[in-house]
């Protein structure tokens, strides 16, 4: 059964138990709500999530665990042979597609279970057969990836059948149950209550978890990196040209460059977006009325619903070549600073724009918290508007406009389209803001893109440079919340 389907019968089910458990609770006190312990509702809801929760908890740990334990099951078919030629998840994933192809093929007509459990790759035309029904594979199919899809979507229809039957036993078993403990004396409330709260605890955990997951990745990942490349090459490596060529030998894989024009390319968006944001909330808090208000701040923020790809392209199609014509060689300067369309304060500036609506809004949002009974103390005593804002209003709002800012600096960091397409791909050490650079991030995007055997160095550096990234951004995080304690303290 379709998980889709499984779910909808879930939720049938959780119905009709919620409307019997109201009712049982009901006949039980003899239609008086009075005699119950808790009103009629909290009954209904025991017996719909004591049947709900713990069947879509066994759906979706099963529907996770699934794919992992058949391809564990699988993979030990595929030969070394056929294994060295590419990395075993490049195989696994073709298994999967031919499976995928197959249970296709079987749902339109084209083929029988039976021919699709024995089919070989001797006298058979797998792709032509698969392509007759919409299905495409990129290269041929050697008879152990054949086989290997074949027990791959034999275990899936085999583990599908048993997950649907377990789910379904498990809803209809927990809802009999609760409907068993529906009399008028049962704590319904109570138990509810502790169930809702289990839920949200769980519902809290998957942030925590989730974290930790990506840092086990990151960590694990990194570790292997380094065991294939020196440490100290990495981090204070002053060369980033990473070879194709064989098991990393030629490549010189320098963290330096990289972390430089990540800076550099943030620093420069962050003197455009921090003065000009600031600015704009200031004037939209202190200065603008509710009608000038009303129309700019949306107006504003429409900035930061713009896709990042399309920032990208403004500042390769418009950004880099009207900067040329100023800074280039024959541009209206006369002076040949910057040589090509791609460069760091191309990227800057556009990142800059981007940010602009972080720290306008939140730096507002911050202001206009800050009591109005300061403002009126300050005029009282006869300060000018201009020096309330600069002597009470923005040391008050300081904390969070810090925060702002250092959000705006993480989302720079973070920032991966606008730096492909407006800064280039070049790992450089370099003062000069006219030459093309590049990121962390766009590096990690090169070095996955493609078909990455993750045994070798040029793969895995990805994840080095990643675990990098996320030192800084948590460096960043904690000296933000230094800042904001520190000048907390001193207002409040």
């Amino acid at each position: 059964m379709p998980i889709l389907t499984l779910l909808i019968v879930l939720a049938i089910i959780a119905v009709a138990g919620y409307v019997l458990g109201r009712k049982r609770a009901m006949a039980s006190a003899d239609g008086d709500m009075r005699k119950l312990h808790s009103l009629p509702s909290y009954y209904g809801y025991n017996a719909a999530l004591t049947g709900l929760v713990p069947a879509a908890l066994v759906l979706a740990v099963w529907t996770i665990a699934q794919p992992m334990v058949l391809q564990s099951n699988v993979s030990d078919m595929i030969t070394t042979e056929v294994a060295d030629d590419g990395a075993l998840s490049l195989i696994m994933s073709d298994v999967r597609r031919l499976a995928d192809g197959l249970d296709t093929a079987v749902a339109q007509g084209a083929l029988s279970s039976a021919e699709a459990a024995n089919m070989t790759t001797e006298g058979t035309d797998v792709r032509g057969t698969l392509a007759g029904v919409g299905v495409a594979l990129g290269s041929e199919v050697s008879q152990d990836v054949l086989g290997a899809a074949q027990a791959y979507r034999a275990g899936s229809a085999t583990g599908n059948l048993i997950k649907t039957v377990l789910v379904l036993m498990i809803a209809i078993g927990g809802t009999s149950f609760a409907l068993m403990k529906t009399t008028a004396t049962f704590r319904a409330r109570n138990t509810v209550e502790r169930g809702v709260m289990a839920v949200l605890i769980a519902a809290a955990s998957i942030a925590i978890l989730t974290t930790i997951g990506i840092v086990l990745s990151l960590v694990f990942n990194t570790v292997e990196f380094f065991r294939l490349y020196p440490a100290m090459d990495f981090f204070f490596g002053t060369t980033w040209q990473p070879s194709f060529s064989g098991r990393g030998g030629a490549s010189e894989l320098g963290l330096l460059p990289l972390l430089w024009g990540t800076l550099y390319i943030s620093f420069v968006a962050l003197l455009v977006a921090v003065p000009i944001g600031l600015f704009a909330a200031i004037y939209l808090s202190e200065y603008a009325g509710p009608r000038v208000r009303a129309f700019a701040k949306p107006l504003l923020e429409v900035l930061a619903g713009i896709p990042t790809i399309v920032y990208g392209l403004f500042a390769l199609l418009v950004v880099g070549p009207m900067l040329k014509d100023v800074f280039g060689g024959d541009g209206a300067l006369g002076v040949a600073w910057m040589t090509g369309d791609r460069s760091v304060i191309t990227a800057g500036l556009v990142m800059g724009i981007m940010l602009i609506p972080f720290v306008s809004s939140l730096s507002d949002d911050i202001i206009n918290a800050v009591p109005q009974s300061m403002r009126d103390g300050s005029l009282g005593l006869g300060a000018t508007p201009s020096e309330t804002i600069r002597q009470v209003v923005l040391p008050a709002a300081l904390p969070g406009i810090v925060g702002a800012i250092l959000l705006a600096a993480s989302r720079a960091i973070g920032e991966t389209m606008i730096v492909v397409l407006g800064a280039g791909a070049a790992g450089r050490l370099d003062l000069n803001p006219f030459e093309a650079m590049t990121t962390v991030t766009a590096k990690i995007v090169s070095q996955l893109t493609g078909d990455s055997d993750f045994s070798s160095p040029e793969a895995l550096v990805a994840f080095a440079l990643g675990m990098s990234l996320f030192v800084i951004t948590l460096g960043l995080n904690v000296f933000a919340l230094f800042i904001v304690r520190k000048y907390r303290e001193q207002y409040e």
